[in-house]
């Protein structure tokens, strides 16, 4: 398959990405929207006239309550969602908490967070996004996807010792293969699934790093004061990928695929050195990890 190029950049904005294109009529749910690269998603596609409903933890003003580490948030956001949906922007997230924490019902906050919580939501609303006849499902994974598979055996780190970026890892890797599992499924409703990596940006995801490592990414100085190297990305330039996957019209039809922060298709690496990793696209990996989700949101 070959891989699909676009004319963006990895300096690219949002809104630049939607440029003269509308979205009038079009309802689309981010999660985390309220703050970082979720909210200039917001901004974006309310720029481009989408209806755009923010689901949030601490929800204000026109926002949507939604925990997704609480399956019951989760089941009671889906049963409230009346009429089609065009798009959900699955960006909420949590990232390398320096312990090893659990949700209610015993799952590790970081994958109940950023993909089981996700995978309840997207397929609690399949109805609803085929009901849109060209649906997109937009799955903001991460570069650390990289670093770990997803483990079938311990994924909750009940056995093996906690380690904060694996627990991250395997949360994004999981995330990817969301899109590749829902592409395989859903291709006949009309959806679209696709994942991408935004890239560096200084936002509250970084808020459980300690000190020693913003330093060793060249993100703080030795005074504590954030820095921003040149790698790093505005969260204007962060949201692009998020907004060319959920709207712009060069993907109309596109599925399965997984995007890098220059807004291109990452390149499949077997080595796990860069692009996207195998195990973060490979479709029996993905078949396994849909049936292992559904087992475990019908435990709770």
């Amino acid at each position: 398959m070959t891989r699909m190029g676009t004319p963006f950049d990895a300096r690219t904005t949002a809104a630049e990405i939607l440029a003269g294109v509308d979205l009038t009529g079009r309802r689309i749910i981010v999660t985390g929207g309220a703050s970082g690269i979720g909210l200039e998603t917001v901004r974006a596609l309310r720029g481009a006239g989408a209806e755009v409903t923010v689901a949030t933890r601490n929800p204000t003003g026109d926002q949507r309550a939604l925990d997704l580490s609480d399956l019951g948030s989760v089941r009671a956001f889906v049963a409230g969602w009346i009429g089609p949906v065009h798009a959900i922007v699955a960006n909420a997230g949590i990232m390398a908490l320096p312990t090893r924490q659990v949700a209610a019902n015993g799952w590790e906050l970081q994958l109940a967070t950023n993909f089981l919580g996700h995978f309840a939501l997207i397929t609690g609303l399949r109805e609803n996004l085929r009901q849109a006849g060209d649906a997109r499902v937009v799955m903001v994974s991460s570069g650390a996807q990289l670093l770990s598979p997803f483990d079938f055996d311990d994924p909750h780190f009940e056995r093996r010792p906690y380690e904060p970026w694996v627990a991250y890892a395997q949360s994004k890797t999981a995330d990817a293969l969301l899109a590749v599992g829902a592409a395989r499924r859903w291709a006949a409703d009309g959806i679209t699934a696709n994942a991408f990596e935004p890239g560096y940006i200084h936002t509250n995801l970084q808020r459980h790093l300690d000190d020693d490592t913003m330093r060793a990414a060249g993100a703080m100085d030795d005074e504590g004061n954030l820095v921003t190297p040149d790698y790093y990305k505005t969260p204007e330039q962060g949201a692009s990928t998020s907004v060319l996957l959920a709207a712009s019209p060069l993907l109309d039809g596109v599925t399965g695929r997984y995007f890098s922060s220059d807004n291109q298709e990452a390149e499949e690496v077997p080595d796990a050195t860069a692009g996207v990793a195998a195990w973060s696209v490979d479709p029996a990996a993905a078949d396994r990890l849909w049936e292992y989700a559904l087992t475990a949101a019908a435990a709770h």
